[in-house]
């Protein structure tokens, strides 16, 4: 049976020796030096770093934490956390998930942990991560391929290590959405690629998926092809917020009592658009409202005036189901939520006394010694966090960190000035600490395995995806109609 699909543009093949990092990192990392203090986390270590947590954390049970760290993941193997340093006020800190990404940036934001390792953490995941998912048993015969439609900068990294890591050519295709190809076809579960240089169909073996753009509506679930990580990942939460909170909620459930938690803004989900203002009054008019099914930077709306919520109402949108969290501000001027109220710990107030709002990306990736820390980088909002709310005030410019810019036609930008390397100059202005690195790794593993977790459930027991299932837990119609099985 042929599967037909829409959206590839080119092909090219990628040959050992080609990896020359000034194309693989933006120019300010590629020069940058890496914190001690960030090049320490990364050797601390699993057992040093569960004893610290549990030292700082009595309730939790350092078996517990211990069997998270060393999970050995079934379809998500390599994940990315957005993380928020946030304080209550009692002074209480933690980071706080915004939400998880299946096929994350970052390894173009991240300073060298060895100048003598060029290719850096791309090769990291390489060898730790996509080489022993590529040598399982069983599996079909062909080519390898890195299929992307965003991001280039990583993607060709990662297709010039795997060939270098495997010794092999590799296949690096764009496959953008709704755009026509005569370049890549499924043909009962495997896919072929047309090779740039002979025009012959080539199977491909295993394929490190770079799709960020609503990737089930090309790429079947599941596929006799390796992938890096499959789909089932995505709809599970890695590109689904709807999914997501109930990976975590469910996770936190069963590790009840262990002292773990994924810690979330209050969310509600599941909202019909009809129903937002009132979930927005009830968090005290300010909320964040989410497409659950949109990513970088996009199909997020904050909302802390009336203005901004009535602009948001007279939008027209895909979906049905939306998700309303609470939203974290500034202490005058946050929701009102179950945990009280949560506000940014923010930046080191610069020269002119701002701070400004910033996040954490945090990316790991499943090993032979458990879920291991990959890189690290953060971004900051474009306006200072004020103290009050003006009148007319733009909420994202202060509370918005993606550095993404979507250009239209599948053509995307970033704003590389509010990027905050893990380097001896910008680290400092983070403001956060070795233990606070610890926090975030752990809580991205937990989010991690949540999502994997939910993944599982999803497949069944004949490798088939459970389509019913889904749509009971994500009852959205036009989603479910997207999906290609």
């Amino acid at each position: 049976m042929l599967t037909a699909v829409k959206p590839v543009n080119a092909v090219k093949n990628i040959v050992p020796g080609t990896f020359e990092p000034h194309q693989h990192w933006y120019p300010k990392a590629l020069n940058a030096t890496i914190h001690p203090m960030v090049h320490f986390f990364f050797n601390m270590g699993q057992e040093r770093i569960i004893t610290r947590y549990c030292h700082l954390h009595p309730m939790v049970k350092a078996d517990s934490l211990r069997e998270v760290l060393q999970y050995a993941t079934k379809y998500f193997h390599w994940c990315g956390a957005d993380l928020l340093n946030v304080t209550s006020a009692g002074g209480k800190r933690q980071m706080v998930v915004i939400e998880n990404n299946s096929c994350p940036s970052g390894q173009k934001s991240m300073p060298l942990l060895d100048e003598n390792q060029e290719q850096g953490s791309y090769r990291w995941l390489i060898e730790r991560s996509f080489l022993p998912f590529v040598k399982r048993r069983g599996g079909i015969k062909g080519r390898l391929a890195v299929i992307h439609d965003k991001n280039p900068m990583e993607a060709s990294g990662y297709a010039a290590a795997i060939a270098d890591v495997f010794q092999e050519e590799v296949l690096l295709v764009e496959w953008y959405e709704n755009k026509e190809t005569d370049r890549l076809r499924i043909v009962d579960g495997v896919i072929e690629i047309k090779h740039p240089h002979t025009d012959q169909w080539e199977p491909v073996r295993a394929a490190f998926r770079y799709l960020t753009q609503k990737p089930w509506n090309r790429l079947p679930v599941t596929t006799k092809t390796r992938i890096f990580n499959p789909v089932v990942a995505c709809l599970a939460g890695g590109r689904n917020k709807m999914m997501a909170a109930k990976a975590y909620e469910t996770f936190n459930e069963e590790f009840q009592g262990s002292g773990l938690k994924v810690n979330t803004p209050e969310t509600i989900r599941d909202v019909q658009k009809s129903d937002i203002p009132m979930w927005v009054e009830r968090m005290g008019g300010q909320a964040v409202v989410k497409v659950p099914y949109s990513n970088a930077g996009q199909g997020v709306f904050t909302i802390i005036s009336k203005e901004e919520l009535d602009h948001f109402m007279k939008m027209d949108f895909a979906y049905d189901c939306f998700i309303v969290q609470s939203l974290i501000g500034n202490i005058n001027w946050s929701s009102t939520s179950s945990q009280g109220k949560l506000y940014h710990v923010g930046t080191i107030p610069n020269a002119k006394g701002k701070t400004f709002v910033a996040d954490l990306r945090m990316m790991v990736s499943a090993t032979a010694n458990g879920i291991q820390p990959l890189c690290l980088y953060a971004r900051r909002a474009k306006a200072p966090l004020e103290d009050h709310i003006q009148q007319g005030a733009d909420s994202w410019e202060m509370l918005g960190t993606n550095l993404s810019i979507n250009l239209g036609q599948g053509k995307w930008d970033s704003d590389t000035n509010r990027l905050l390397l893990m380097d001896r100059r910008d680290f400092n202005k983070l403001g956060v600490g070795l233990d606070d690195l610890i926090e975030a790794y752990i809580q991205t593993v937990l989010s991690m395995v949540a999502i994997d977790k939910l993944s599982i459930k999803l497949i069944g027991k004949q490798g088939k995806f459970k389509i019913r299932t889904f749509s009971k837990l994500n009852d959205d119609p036009a989603l479910v109609d997207e999906i290609v099985q």
